[in-house]
Formats: C-alpha cells, sequence, structure tokens
C-alpha cells in the first residue's frame, strides 16, 4: 500500500487551513481569557461595585451565547458551506469587543460579554469542520489539534499582554485587540471553500442505517439522535460538558484563585501563561498519539492530568513544580477539548460535521455557563482558596469516565469505511 497520505479532495490544502485556523483562534482564545486576565482589576475597579459572584457572572453570561453561537453556525455551515457563516462570526466577535472596550458601565459590559460568547461558539465548530476536511489523512488529529492550539496561544498572548499593562492600564484597553479578526475577513473569503463536500477517503459506509445517513438538510439534528449515532452523540455532548467547566471556570477564575492563594498579580498571569503553553504542547503531542490508533486513551489520560494538577496547584510546592502543574492543567483544559472536537469531527461524514460539533459544543456550552458560577459558589461558600482547585476535580473525573464509555471505532480513514456510531480510533499511516 501507499504510505503516503493522500491528498483530501475539498477544495482546500492542509497547510493554509491549518494556519487560518489556528490565527483565528488565537485571536478566540484571546478573547476568551481575557475576562480572567481582567478579573483582578475588575474586582478592585472603585465604581463597579464587582465582587466574586458578579465575575462569575460576567463568565457566564459569556459562555451562555455560546450555545446560539456553536448551534446556529454549526447547522449553517452544513447548509451553505463553512465561507459565508465564518466571516459574519469574525465580523461579529469583532464588534462586540469593541463594544466592550467603549462599555462605561457594568451593565453594557455584561451585554458585550454575552455578544463576545456568540462569536465565540460560532467560530470553533466551523474553524474546526473546515480543518479537519482540509486536513491530510494520515494526520489528521495533529493537523487538527494544531489549529485548535490557538485557543490557548491566545491565552498566552492575555496573561502577556495583561501582565505588561495591568494593573497601571485600564482593563478595557485590553479589549480593543480583540477587533482585528476584521483583517482576517477577506483572507477567509479568499481560502475558505464556498461549499462543503465530502472527502473522497471519508464516505459512509453501506452499512449505515438509511434514518442516520438520509442527508436530508432540514434535519440534521435528527440524523445526530437516530440509532446509529445516538448513543456516540450523547456521550459527546456529556463529556464536552466536563471538559468546558474545566475551560471556562479556568478561563475566568485561575488568576483570581493564584491571587487568593498568596501570589502577586504578575505571578497569577505568569501561571495562566504556563497553563496555555502546557495546553499547546500537550495538545500537539496528544495529536501524534491520537494518529497513531490512540485517540481514546490520550483524550481519558488528559481528563485525569487535569484532576492531578489541579489538586497540585491547590497545595504550597516549589514555584517550578507549580508552574508544571500549571502546564499539565492547561494541557487537561484546553487539550482535552481540542481532542474531543477531534474525536467529533472523525465521527461524522462532512455534511453532517458542522452540526455534529455545532450540537456538541452548543449542548456542551452548559457545562461552559455553569463553570464560572459553580467555581463562585464554591469560593463563596468555602472560603479556603484551595476549595476552587478542588472544584475542577470533579468535572475532571466525570469526563474520563465518560470518554471511557465511548465504543472503539470501526473506520479506516484512508479506506472511507465508516460506522456511525463509531468514534474510530484514527490509524496513521504506518498502520493502514
Amino acid at each position: 500500500m501507499n504510505s503516503t497520505p493522500a491528498a483530501p479532495r475539498t477544495g482546500a490544502r492542509p497547510g493554509p487551513a491549518v494556519a487560518l485556523g489556528l490565527v483565528i483562534l488565537c485571536i478566540e482564545g484571546y478573547d476568551l481569557f481575557i475576562l480572567g486576565a481582567v478579573g483582578p482589576s475588575l474586582l478592585a475597579h472603585p465604581d463597579w461595585d464587582v465582587t466574586k459572584s458578579t465575575l462569575g457572572l460576567l463568565g457566564s453570561l459569556t459562555a451562555l451565547g455560546m450555545p446560539l453561537g456553536s448551534i446556529a453556525a454549526g447547522w449553517a455551515g452544513d447548509l451553505y458551506g463553512r465561507r459565508l457563516p465564518m466571516a459574519v462570526s469574525l465580523v461579529w466577535l469583532s464588534l462586540s469587543m469593541l463594544l466592550s472596550a467603549a462599555a462605561d458601565g457594568l451593565t453594557l459590559f455584561a451585554v458585550t460579554r454575552f455578544l463576545t460568547g456568540m462569536g465565540i461558539g460560532a467560530l470553533i465548530p466551523l474553524v474546526t469542520a473546515y480543518v479537519s476536511e482540509a486536513a491530510t489523512p494520515g494526520r489528521h488529529s495533529l493537523q487538527v489539534g494544531a489549529a485548535t492550539t490557538g485557543l490557548a496561544l491566545g491565552g498566552i498572548i492575555t496573561g502577556v499582554v495583561g501582565r505588561t499593562l495591568l494593573p497601571e492600564w485600564d482593563f478595557r484597553t485590553l479589549f480593543l485587540f480583540g477587533a482585528v479578526p476584521l483583517v482576517l475577513v477577506p483572507v477567509v473569503w479568499r481560502l475558505v471553500p464556498a461549499v462543503v463536500r465530502d472527502r473522497a477517503d471519508a464516505a459512509p459506509a453501506a452499512s449505515t442505517p438509511p434514518a442516520a445517513d438520509a442527508a436530508k438538510p432540514g434535519n440534521q439534528l435528527g440524523r445526530l439522535l437516530a440509532p446509529g449515532y445516538r448513543r456516540t452523540t450523547l456521550l459527546f455532548w456529556a463529556a464536552t460538558f466536563s471538559g468546558l467547566v474545566i475551560v471556562y471556570g479556568a478561563s475566568t477564575w485561575l488568576p483570581t484563585l493564584m491571587v487568593e492563594s498568596g501570589y502577586d498579580l504578575s505571578s497569577s498571569l505568569e501561571f495562566s501563561i504556563a497553563f496555555n503553553a502546557g495546553a499547546v504542547v500537550g495538545t500537539l503531542g496528544a495529536g501524534l498519539i491520537a494518529d497513531r490508533g490512540h485517540l481514546k486513551a490520550a483524550t481519558v489520560v488528559s481528563f485525569l492530568l487535569a484532576a492531578i494538577a489541579m489538586i497540585t496547584l491547590s497545595t504550597p510546592q516549589p514555584r517550578p513544580l507549580l508552574l508544571l502543574a500549571s502546564a499539565v492543567a492547561g494541557f487537561g483544559a484546553l487539550g482535552t477539548q481540542a481532542l474531543v472536537n477531534i474525536y467529533v469531527a472523525h465521527a461524522h461524514p462532512a455534511r453532517l460535521r458542522g452540526t455534529a460539533l455545532g450540537f456538541s459544543l452548543g449542548v456542551g456550552r452548559v457545562g461552559a455557563i455553569v463553570g464560572p458560577s459553580y467555581l463562585a459558589a464554591v469560593a463563596v461558600l468555602i472560603s479556603s482558596p484551595q476549595a476552587g482547585f478542588y472544584a475542577f476535580v470533579v468535572p475532571a473525573l466525570l469526563g474520563a469516565v465518560l470518554i471511557g464509555r465511548l465504543s472503539p471505532g470501526r473506520r479506516t480513514v484512508t479506506t472511507g469505511q465508516e460506522s456511525p456510531a463509531s468514534t474510530q480510533e484514527p490509524t496513521g499511516g504506518s498502520r493502514r
């Protein structure tokens, strides 16, 4: 057999697709983690009277807009192509961030965070589906994972900017950088195909049940909940819920938890940088492992690592060990969710992929909504700073159990044979 991975036939080349996806998600990561970076400054604002509960509410409002964006954009991307919804989402996200920078009161600021959440929610399924369809089959997990590291890179940039400018500058200044996505709209229009095409190597198998494989655009959700896909769909939704409790709880609360544990603002932002750097390195490593047929194991282990890392962060340790634990927690949060998204993309054909990702992220966004408020409630009810770190352990363990319940897949990436219920372990070139 030819061991050279075949090029995908979707009208998009892997290199430019990964690069564009990386840049878009990097900007999105900045927009996501900015609230956590400015959290201590918000709590110290002399006029807005922000409390821990308020900070949790702002994080939840951001998350509340995400399901709307994810579901609408995923559905629109399958029906009308990735290009138009992606361009509209970039414009929406830019305008929302500019409104946050101009907000002169807490109420308007809260509204802009909800609008920002809609834009963030829209872009992740669109970008993941686009890169997935352009990726080289034998390197699918690595290439999609590389693009999704943009979220963590954006978080690193947020930490660097926050450490440089805060608390001397007005925290709203940091939201001005959110207008950058506007310059990417022409690039998206040039590079992203207008029409969704199934890859030649990823056609559904003949054994696919008609109820699951019928290409009726108006019944995309029905296809996801048909017998062939139902169990996998529900497990993906629940696993995404658990993962996003960790991701969005950490993005809102990690710097504040570090400050309350006795570290100054600069130190807490260093931990945020380590958190996101760990996500980048861990996701790339996990992508390599996943392409050798171990996606399920890599995802379970990453959930467990998140739990171990958060326990470590809660205890007095030498500074290098705490930075390492923060990096591992970043992989366990952002890296794990990237792996779950890769799983979803693998398990569905192109014309259902956007909807599957949109609903997985949309329904799972309940975890993003719950996460910041869950952490806020723990912080209010339990006075110990360590309680916030322990609160992350529960969703991490739950996520590991849910991923462990996924059935071994039967799809072979290079032959195009798939079972709709599969959450297949992708195989690399050496195993085909």
